[in-house]
């Protein structure tokens, strides 16, 4: 992509089948400036990447509206609006479905019941016209369009058999001497005609209720933003609208609300409940400078926050964005479904003209109506939209129910990937640990110890390393405030830190810096650190020059969970690999208590990539899972990329998933959910396919010869409502499976 390329979703209104979505796709990619354009049948959403001093989404809009269909391009409201206008048509659908049965069940029983009735065929051709003139409107309509444009979709289908069921019976109406001429009965088949509106539209508001389960996580993570905000303009507090916050606004929020914006407290205090954002159900003491997310909610007191950031660009607002987008991706199996769908329609006008045509030629013209009848229900019973369905629905439940768990999927690409690691490599900190080293020790080899510790701190000071945080800490709770002018700060990849200090070099960091000073370390020292390494703790060497002055002993607890997560892995067959930066020891004290045979001590960051690589090459499916910071270049390297982290920005942008919470159970739970929707896409898929390579045969007649079975249009079209529905109801399935 270029750098002016940016990607946008966009609401699509009047998507019918799969066809459609394929026509809306063929639409956007043919237009300039376009980089790439992919629809979701399940969401109706079109998600665009484009050049946007090429084109614009009101460009966009004006090609999509003169192929049939429409774009929400507003950018306020817009999930609003399609919900709004989803709920519409569904209720519009549903008016149809009624009023269309109420005039089919007559002609049901005139058909099959009177009809010897005098008039019989004329009161249907009065019944069916209503049917086809205004509830059934819309499929003419919309294969009109398609066919102006040289395309066709399911409307194309339903349009072509009803019409001809239609013309044939009014033609038998009116001229039945022509039949009776030639020794033959004038059927008609305004029952079929109207019965086939009547199922199809059935079908088609079930499965957009179905569908509109799908997107019950989106719905709850929408939820979770308030509509207004409470600000301090000029001293006043004034509610407005959330779409009008700035930066820099001040935000009041009263015990009980939820926060809308991300910010920083700057007066006031409280406990805020963050559990719908990181999964931790304890409240959050939040003081002056803390941080809140929008969507949590204020427990008790109340208190004023500067926004940082607000609307999409919250950490709420990313989420939402992810997993929409991650909904909206295709798994690669559905790039194949596509190419399939998108010849469905004019294969299946064949195959219905071909069946014709066989008829004729077997039986001649004593089998016109059996011909008729056999290339209408071919055009009835073939539906693209069970193939449409059958990955993006899967999909969506898949990656929606994923996010109720806390766990972000960045695309479908990773969530069908996952299925097939058989190896994960886990970080130490902050993924089997903690992640809050604490300095449980400093044993001195100098006298001076007063004088040093502040050079430490002031070095500490400087360096971003977890570790640091902790010895800053100690030294501060020690009463060490004052921090020494130091020189020439150099942070040292992997190994630690150097700074100098009247025109001295002091150091700080793991055993490689050690080694490269030359430091000795005395013997009643390296007894105290043996122990220390045994214990599991991690170890920082302080010294200047080629002298240790101090060895900081550093721990950071094993996370509860970690021992059954890894544990749950092995049970599901996937080897456990361990890097850390810790010395020998310590990381073979750790590994043990996890129960982790291979693990890799003194890991620097290439160390970390060329594991993963190493891994590779024996032909092992990875996922490396780590801080999406420090482990960059392993996560990128690796098959799937996963970040443990309560939503940094660093952990969303790199990983391909994201565990918002610290415990990792969730890592089993993912690709145990991978499996599912994996397994529930080839379900969907086979029965949607088997549903057509047997169904269009037997509409085709093949068992005449055989049984004297020959399909009637109208159990063709209910027979294609419910492979829709079935395929929908299928995905909706996951949701109540275990994880």
């Amino acid at each position: 992509m270029g750098k002016n390329t940016i990607k946008k979703t966009f609401p699509v209104l009047n998507l019918h089948c799969a066809g459609c979505a394929n026509n809306v796709e063929r639409i956007i990619k043919n237009l300039p400036g376009i980089a790439d354009a992919s629809v979701n049948l399940a969401a109706n959403t079109l998600s665009v990447s484009y050049e946007e001093h090429l084109i614009t989404p009101g460009e966009m809009r004006a090609a999509v509206l003169a192929g049939g269909y429409d774009l929400i391009i507003e950018e306020d409201h817009k999930m609003e609006r399609q919900e709004e206008e989803q709920q519409r048509h569904y209720q519009s659908l549903k008016r149809r479905v009624i009023v269309t049965w109420i005039f089919a069940i007559p002609m049901l029983l005139l058909s099959m019941v009177f009809m010897d009735m005098k008039y019989a065929n004329e009161i249907m051709l009065l019944l069916s016209l209503p049917v086809l003139l205004f509830f059934g409107r819309s499929f003419y309509v919309n294969a009109w369009k398609q066919a102006k444009q040289g395309r066709s979709n399911m409307d194309t289908l339903v349009a072509l058999s009803t019409s001809i069921a239609f013309i044939f019976s009014v033609f038998n109406t009116f001229f039945p001497q022509f039949w009776y001429d030639r020794g033959l009965e004038p059927h008609v088949y305004y029952e079929a005609a109207t019965v086939i509106i009547a199922f199809v539209l059935t079908g088609k508001l079930m499965e957009e209720r179905a569908k509109g389960n799908t997107s019950t996580a989106i719905k709850k993570l929408m939820g979770l933003q308030p509509k207004t905000a409470r600000v301090l303009r000029d001293g006043v507090e004034v509610d407005i609208p959330i779409e009008q916050l700035q930066l820099k606004d001040r935000v009041v929020v009263r015990p009980g609300e939820q926060i809308p914006v991300d910010g920083n407290l700057i007066s006031g205090d409280s406990y805020v409940d963050e559990s719908m954002i990181s999964g931790e159900p304890v409240p959050v003491e939040k003081k002056e400078g803390s941080c809140v997310l929008a969507g949590t909610i204020n427990q008790k007191g109340s208190f004023v926050i500067e926004a940082t950031k607000v609307g999409e660009e919250t950490l709420l607002g990313r989420i939402i964005r992810m997993v929409q987008e991650a909904q909206g991706s295709k798994a690669p199996v559905q790039r194949i479904v596509d190419k399939i769908t998108g010849v469905f329609v004019p294969v299946v006008l064949g195959l219905a003209i071909l069946t014709f045509v066989i008829w004729l030629t077997v039986g001649g013209t004593g089998y016109l109506s059996h011909a008729l009848l056999s290339a209408v229900s071919v055009l009835v019973i073939a539906c693209p939209c069970a193939l449409g369905l059958a990955t993006p629905t899967a999909l969506m439940v898949g990656i929606g129910k994923a996010a109720d768990y806390h766990i972000l999927v960045k695309d479908a690409v990773a969530l069908e990937q996952m299925r097939r690691v058989n190896v994960v490599v886990l970080d130490k900190t902050g993924t089997l640990t903690e992640g809050h080293p604490t300095v449980t020790s400093i044993l001195w080899n100098s006298t001076q110890e007063d004088h040093f510790k502040p050079v430490l701190l002031a070095a500490e000071l400087k360096s971003e390393h977890p570790l640091a945080e902790a010895i800053v800490t100690a030294l501060h709770e020690e009463g060490v405030t004052l921090s020494v002018p130091i020189e020439d700060f150099k942070s040292i990849t992997g190994k630690g830190i150097e700074v100098i200090y009247q025109k001295e070099r002091y150091w700080a960091g793991s055993h490689r810096l050690l080694k490269e000073y030359h430091s000795e370390v005395p013997k009643l020292m390296n007894e105290m650190k043996l122990k220390y390494e045994q214990d599991g703790n991690s170890i920082t060497y302080f010294g200047r020059e080629d002298e240790l002055l101090a060895i900081i002993t550093i721990t950071d607890q094993i996370k509860p969970t970690s021992i059954e997560a890894v544990k749950e892995l092995k049970r599901q067959g996937i080897e456990i690999c361990m890097l850390t930066g810790d010395g020998e020891r310590t990381a073979s004290v750790v590994a043990e208590r996890l129960g982790i045979q291979q693990y890799m001590a003194d890991a620097l960051p290439d160390d970390k990539e060329k594991y993963v690589q190493q891994l590779q090459a024996q032909g092992k499916m990875v996922a490396m899972v780590g801080d999406g910071i420090n482990d960059s270049q392993a996560l990128a390297r690796a098959d799937v990329s996963i970040a443990m982290g309560k939503g940094t920005d660093i952990a969303m942008d790199v990983a391909m998933v994201t565990l918002m919470t610290s415990d990792l159970m969730l890592l089993p739970k993912a690709f145990t959910l991978s499996k599912q929707t994996v397994r529930l896409i080839k379900q969907n898929l086979f029965w949607a396919f088997i549903y057509n390579l047997i169904g269009i045969p037997i509409a085709a007649g093949i068992l005449y010869p055989i049984n004297g079975l020959l399909l009637s249009p109208m159990l063709a079209s209910a027979a294609m409502a419910f492979s829709s529905v079935s395929v929908v109801l299928n995905s909706l399935s996951l949701g109540r499976k275990k994880l």
